[in-house]
């Protein structure tokens, strides 16, 4: 093939930590157009938590430009009466229209596009995540029962689970779960079966290994452990024999949307058999284990805040300099730009930022969250330059 058409709808979270995606791409293959991509989940109707996302993505995109050649975002128009997708670049009705944040990222890179990609060097300032959180079980498309649930840290046993006659402290959140037996069982043949733990000892619970015996009666997949469970959207969880019972994987979810932490490895599930699962977790480590087996060890990394691409325009020389904070606090930060003789720059900021990432535009507000545009001057190659919370700061810069 000449050209792939890669399609991305994920969460806020995927975005960020996808911005390198194509990094380490081979360069031997095929090129590549992003035909389609967009924030879908945790993004209101178009909120700037997306926007800056997408920002940080096409960062990515930027600094891959020799192997992708074109990207579009997708979808582009909606009619606020009746909207049949989520979210959207334009929105409109009959009299009036407004651009979601995204849309305003779209323009500040369509109007700042440089002609040679400059390499730049900069500190990756990941968000400091706790781990901690409680403890449950789940299901995809598949029927499972499960005994012997234990929770334990530092030696001592904080929970043992006693499915005699009733589920006890256990509350499902979707699926059909019930005691048989004395196993606790999910019979619905639905995705995303979801049960929890729930003792507020074991709410915010860190280091811990969490031990439990599980067997599949049904279905195409195989079993969901959750640990580090903060509430319905924010946890971890281990699937195995997902992936149509074919692999094991860790998975977290962040604000409605799921990423993998780590490399799948092979792994099917036996209908009827009965699987002794163990996880540790010690800070930002997972060891894993199946019948006393290690099968996988993974570590937890924070999500980066800021992204960087850099770039000049041939005929005139100016500079374009994209930075997105993604962070809650303002950053001071010093450019460099190295290799180039000392001396005064003009320069035209332009600044994407809300009070809040949920902030979005409205008929009746629709320019609530646009670019705002500033002119200075620097007066060397080397100045300072604060980046606002939550924000695309787009810096064109021409020599005096």
């Amino acid at each position: 093939a000449e050209m792939v058409d890669d399609h991305y709808y994920n969460s806020p979270s995927w975005f960020w930590r996808n911005a390198g995606i194509y990094d380490r791409a081979p360069r031997t293959g095929p090129k590549v157009y992003v035909g389609e991509y967009a924030v879908t989940s945790n993004c209101g109707k178009g909120n700037l938590r997306a926007a800056l996302a997408e920002a940080a993505f096409m960062t990515g995109l930027e600094r891959n430009s020799d192997l992708v050649e074109m990207a579009s975002y997708a979808p582009l128009f909606v009619n606020v009466n009746n909207r049949a997708w989520n979210p959207d670049a334009i929105c409109f009705d009959g009299e009036h229209s407004y651009g979601t944040p995204s849309y305003y990222v779209q323009s500040l890179f369509g109007a700042n596009r440089g002609d040679t990609f400059l390499p730049s060097d900069f500190p990756t300032l990941p968000v400091d995540e706790s781990f901690t959180g409680g403890v449950g079980l789940g299901t995809w498309e598949t029927s499972a029962e499960y005994k012997d649930v234990a929770v334990e840290q530092d030696g001592k046993v904080l929970y043992a689970s006693d499915f005699k006659d009733k589920a006890g402290d256990w509350r499902p959140a979707t699926g059909d779960w019930s005691v048989s037996d004395g196993t606790y069982r999910q019979s619905a043949d639905a995705q995303n079966a979801r049960s929890y733990l729930n003792l507020p000892e074991l709410a915010r619970l860190g280091d811990c290994t969490v031990r439990l015996k599980a067997r599949k009666l049904g279905g195409v997949e195989g079993f969901l452990v959750l640990f580090h469970a903060q509430d319905r959207r924010r946890f971890l969880w281990w699937n195995i024999g997902g992936w149509g019972n074919q692999e094991c994987g860790v998975e977290a979810s962040s604000g409605g949307g799921k990423y993998s932490i780590g490399r799948h490895v092979p792994f099917k599930v036996e209908t009827g058999k009965w699987y002794d699962i163990r996880i540790e977790c010690r800070g930002p480590e997972m060891q894993l284990f199946i019948d006393d087996k290690l099968v996988q060890t993974v570590r937890v990394t924070g999500m980066p805040t800021l992204a960087v691409s850099a770039s000049r325009i041939d005929a005139s020389g100016d500079l374009i300099l994209k930075v997105v904070n993604g962070g809650e606090a303002d950053r001071q930060t010093m450019v460099q730009l190295a290799g180039i003789p000392d001396g005064a720059f003009e320069a035209t900021v332009a600044t994407l930022a809300s009070g809040s990432q949920d902030d979005e535009n409205s008929l009746a507000e629709p320019t609530k969250v646009s670019p705002k545009l500033t002119r200075t001057t620097f007066a060397h190659s080397k100045f300072d330059l604060t980046l606002p919370a939550r924000s695309l700061t787009v810096l064109r810069l021409h020599r005096k």
